[in-house]
């Protein structure tokens, strides 16, 4: 996703993009680390995603860490 997208999210769907970009990084180190990654290039873009994501959020002010936990406690 280009930076244009990410700053057109409204905090909600950023919240959710950083959860998603997180776990989408957990999932391709794990796949690394076994040698089923094939497409290792993905890896670093997943990251730079990420840190798309997170900076975006520190600019708008918007703590995703927060946002996440409280998503979850919800839910439970």
């Amino acid at each position: 996703m280009k930076s244009v997208e990410v700053h057109n999210l409204d905090d909600a769907q950023l919240v959710e993009f950083v959860a998603d970009a997180r776990q989408e990084i957990f999932n391709l180190r794990f796949q690394h680390a076994t040698g089923q990654l094939e497409n290792t290039a993905r890896l670093r873009s997943a990251k730079k995603e990420l840190a798309r994501g997170l900076t975006v959020a520190q600019q708008r002010g918007v703590d995703p860490e927060v946002e996440i936990k409280r998503q979850r406690d919800e839910t439970e």
